[in-house]
């Protein structure tokens, strides 16, 4: 079969188009056709070395949408979907003609959304799911989405809104926030650090009760924006690691933390919740993605290189 690998990390020239013998399921396993397959972020941070538990060699790739050929009768010939712990990391992911995996660890692709839309949504719609979810966002909730502009600030703002929540955008580019008024979305545009307390209380009087910090770096700033008893959730943090926290005043807010790594969840963790907020795809309460970018399997190590490029947002979708 086609796939893309490699066999050290720290260059992505290490990333070639391989032919690999076609994987054999075993029991309890799923042999998927592979359709489409998103790329992430993490899957270039996973060739650059980033992750210490991934074994070499290794076929890169999270998120896929596919055709189930061998695995348990119930799924033979299904429309699937699915990401997860491991895929990418210590088995081989979905930047490959097929992916073999657990059986519950795929779920049934919703008829309203392609095979590349459902490829392009497993990483960051899972967490910007598990983010909400877990910082109790429902009806009412008032709900900031600090770059908002990005594929999991965008999954999380369409969520937030499917879930019943009052949202409020922060995105640094003025013409971004021009955009996201348009769409009918307040917006704001970040500032000083300073700043943000008094632009949040300005929409939201007492503070936002859920801030959802997709890119670390405002981490200490959203603190001063919060609700009594809010949560904030956040994805990433300096490469250091290290962030100077105003604990007191978050402690005086009776604030929570909520740290998000989808890495942490199984494929069939991962899988129920794919079933979830699928069904507000079906629902017609969110809207399946548009601005993909496809190419041919054989084309991904320069996709690769170009997600590593400052400043990229393209959503690029693997056609193996």
């Amino acid at each position: 079969m086609h796939a893309l690998q490699f066999s050290s990390t720290g260059d992505l020239s290490t990333l070639r188009p391989v032919e690999l013998p076609r994987p054999a399921p075993e029991d309890g396993e799923v042999l998927v056709q592979v359709q489409a397959a998103g790329l992430n972020p993490s899957d270039v941070k996973n060739v650059l070395g980033r992750f210490p538990y991934t074994t070499l060699p290794r076929v890169p790739g999270r998120d896929f949408a596919g055709v189930v050929v061998e695995g348990p009768e119930h799924l033979l010939g299904k429309a699937v979907w699915g990401t997860g712990k491991g895929l990418g990391f210590s088995r081989d992911g979905s930047h490959a003609q097929y992916i073999c995996l657990p059986a519950d660890g795929v779920a049934l692709k919703p008829d309203s959304l392609s095979f590349s839309q459902a490829a392009a949504l497993g990483v960051p719609y899972t967490t910007a799911w598990d983010a909400l979810t877990r910082s109790q966002v429902g009806p009412g909730t008032r709900v900031l989405v600090i770059g908002a502009n990005g594929a999991v600030g965008t999954a999380a703002l369409g969520l937030a809104k499917a879930l019943g929540a009052e949202v409020l955008a922060a995105v640094r580019n003025p013409q971004l926030r021009e955009q996201m008024l348009d769409n009918g979305t307040p917006c704001l545009l970040l500032g000083s650090a300073e700043q943000l307390g008094a632009q949040v209380e300005a929409v939201f009087p007492g503070g936002a009760e859920v801030i959802f910090d997709t890119t670390g770096f405002w981490l200490p700033a959203a603190v001063g924006a919060l609700a009594t008893f809010g949560r904030i959730a956040y994805i990433a943090a300096p490469l250091d690691g290290m962030v100077n926290l105003p604990a007191l005043n978050l402690y005086r807010r009776g604030g929570t933390l909520v740290g998000v790594n989808t890495l942490l969840y199984s494929p069939a963790d991962c899988a129920r919740m794919l079933e979830e907020f699928g069904k507000l795809f079906e629902q017609g309460l969110l809207t399946p993605p548009t601005a993909l970018r496809e190419l041919p399997l054989s084309a991904g190590p320069e996709a690769y290189a170009t997600i590593n490029t400052p400043g990229s947002c393209v959503k690029f979708i693997l056609l193996p």
